[in-house]
């Protein structure tokens, strides 16, 4: 089987999306697809060419089994709407084009950047080949949710677009159970919905000795540290964090984050005006980076706008600080806190919530005997959640759309990556 994968993001690019797509990838060419990837230079999440590439039209590389086209396209920071759109468009154009000169029996376009949904789209049309539509958020309800744009004529014709495309589809991909409710509600047939969570690849996170080099380098000894590593955005309301920093009395306690995005400024200056002493911000790491940070926290901190769009939503992150032993410090209601619950993986507070956020956090630091409890329910679920099984049963369905008598090689599928996608 022969798959065309498009993506805004993938490695080196480190964010869940550009993860899921590279892991997933792997698993499929293990089960002997082919796949090509097309996507953009590495930029995210500054907008600035990675070190190694340069912005060019076309250009081709293999990275680790997988062939990789990477074409022009318009970078710009993740901030301002309108430079966003244009970057989402020129993906958009200059993937379908290259699209046009890769084989391939199967077509799977990811959301939420709906222009590269629509490149899918079209490139099932002129190939007459069979798509997959990858929902990682719903758009444009996300957008809703973190105020980047008021309820207008825009607005509504996203959504149209939206159901435009979940109609045209020959399959649909979610995340989570609650998108496909949402699915259905908006008219989708059950059975056109197939949903693969989110998850981990449990040999990349294991938990081990914690590494106090690190620990010195950072100057964090004997420090009890709440760990925020991923995508500063506008969904993921760390302001709110920072607040219930500054009224932290016990000293041990120490917030790290680790990331970029649009409020990284914001949050950097807000912590200088705010004095805050017990608060260190430190730029993005390389992916292969993340599990040494992970293994010097204490907590995981996990953290969205309160918004009714985010109780549908399975943050990545959950599972590879579960993998790690480290329980969750979850500010996200939902299936997201249905789930740790379940495995009683961490503690949950209601979003933006101060006094609940303070008292859940007091609660992890002093109970030794639940964090225990709650560091063994973290592995628990992490190995419900093994990616390869995950990407296995994605590649089944795969299959299932491409009859076996059209299969003379392999597959390659084009995807599109989520905004509020690297909670």
């Amino acid at each position: 089987m022969k798959i065309l994968f498009l993506t805004d993001n993938f490695p080196p690019e480190s964010n869940a999306p550009a993860t899921r797509t590279y892991e997933h990838c792997k698993e499929w060419i293990d089960k002997g697809a082919e796949v090509t990837v097309i996507t953009c230079v590495p930029n995210f999440p500054k907008g600035k060419v990675f070190a190694g590439y340069k912005n060019k039209w076309y250009q081709k590389e293999m990275v680790d089994g997988i062939k990789v086209i990477r074409v022009w396209t318009y970078i710009t920071p993740n901030r301002g709407l309108f430079k966003r759109i244009l970057d989402y468009l020129s993906f958009c154009i200059a993937g379908f084009i290259a699209s046009w000169f890769v084989k391939t029996d199967l077509i799977i376009a990811t959301t939420p950047q709906l222009f590269t949904a629509v490149a899918g789209y079209l490139t099932s049309i002129v190939k007459r080949k069979p798509w997959v539509m990858e929902v990682r958020d719903l758009w444009p309800e996300s957008i809703k949710a973190v105020g980047a744009m008021e309820q207008s004529r825009v607005l509504k014709i996203l959504d149209r677009l939206v159901l435009f495309l979940y109609r045209k589809a020959d399959k649909i991909v979610v995340v989570t159970d609650a998108f496909k409710e949402r699915m259905i509600a908006c008219g989708v047939q059950p059975e056109k919905i197939s949903v693969i969570k989110n998850g981990v690849h449990l040999h990349q996170y294991q938990p081990r000795e914690k590494n106090n080099s690190l620990v010195n380098k950072l100057n964090l000894q004997n420090k009890f540290i709440v760990a925020y590593i991923g995508t500063h955005g506008m969904a993921h309301k760390l302001d709110f964090i920072l607040e219930c920093a500054a009224q932290v009395d016990e000293e041990r306690i120490h917030f790290l984050f680790i990331g970029e995005g649009a409020f990284k400024q914001r949050l950097v200056d807000m912590a200088k005006r705010m004095q805050l002493k017990n608060v260190t911000l430190l730029d993005a790491i390389p992916k292969n980076k993340v599990a040494d940070y992970i293994n010097i926290s204490n907590v995981a901190l996990i953290n969205l706008k309160k918004s009714d769009t985010f109780k549908k939503v399975l943050p990545s992150k959950i599972f590879e600080n579960a993998a790690m032993g480290k329980p969750i410090l979850l500010g996200v209601e939902g299936e997201a806190k249905a789930l740790i619950k379940e495995y009683e993986a961490g503690l949950c507070y209601e979003p933006e919530n101060k006094n609940d956020f303070l008292k859940q956090l007091d609660s992890i630091y002093n109970n030794e005997e639940r964090y225990a409890i709650m560091k063994k329910g973290g592995i628990r679920l992490a190995k419900d959640f093994d990616r390869r099984k995950l990407a296995i049963r994605m590649f089944t369905v795969l299959r299932a759309i491409v009859p076996s008598t059209r299969l003379k090689t392999t597959t390659k599928v084009i995807a599109i990556d989520s905004v509020v996608g690297d909670r």
